[in-house]
Formats: structure tokens, C-alpha cells, sequence
């Protein structure tokens, strides 16, 4: 099973919108290894990642984090080892438009 090690999805969401980071190509799987939040404004902000098993459609058991905080221009990394499925879907969401996602893990197909 050939492995590729790679940047899984980045993203600058607008403010308070769930927003697709990354899903899981047919026929392939993924761990997400880690994920960076950046907060690039000058004020605090929140943030929000969910999973959604096949796309499903948001509901409060797909959330890994919720309304965490990431502090004015600072980063937060989470060390994740979450293993998806074909279509599983890693979504984002962030209090204002100054955050940005950086997802990072393997594919195996």
C-alpha cells in the first residue's frame, strides 16, 4: 500500500463558516497526524474541527474541538493520529477571518 506523506489540506476560513478543510479521496485512507492553528490578528479568537464520518452533515459528536482559544498572533499545534476513511471529511471553523488551518498526515492507497 504506497503511503504519501503531505500538507492534507490548508485553509484561511471567513469568520464563523464551517469550511471543508480536507477529505478523503476515493479509494484511500489517512491519518492526520498533526494540525496548526494560526491565529494571525491582533485580538483572541476561537476555533472548531470536526470529523464527519462520509460527509455526514454537522452534529455535535463529530466535533474534536470545540470553541477552543487560540491567543492574538499565536499558534496552537495539535497532535491528532486520527485515521480516516474513503470520504470522511475534516472540517474547520474560526471565531473571525484572521485564523488559518494547516493539516498534515499521510495517505495510503
Amino acid at each position: 500500500m504506497p503511503q504519501a506523506h503531505k500538507v492534507l489540506g490548508q485553509s484561511n476560513p471567513s469568520a464563523t463558516t464551517l469550511t471543508t478543510l480536507y477529505t478523503v479521496p476515493a479509494s484511500t485512507q489517512a491519518v492526520c497526524s498533526t494540525i496548526a492553528i494560526c491565529n494571525t490578528g491582533s485580538t483572541a479568537t476561537t476555533y472548531r474541527l470536526a470529523v464527519r464520518p462520509a460527509g455526514a452533515s454537522i452534529a455535535t459528536q463529530h466535533y474534536l474541538v470545540y470553541d477552543s482559544s487560540v491567543s492574538a498572533l499565536d499558534s496552537v499545534f495539535l497532535t491528532l493520529g486520527v485515521a480516516l476513511a474513503a470520504t470522511d471529511v475534516v472540517s474547520v471553523y474560526a471565531g473571525n477571518a484572521n485564523v488559518a488551518f494547516s493539516l498534515h498526515g499521510v495517505e495510503v492507497t
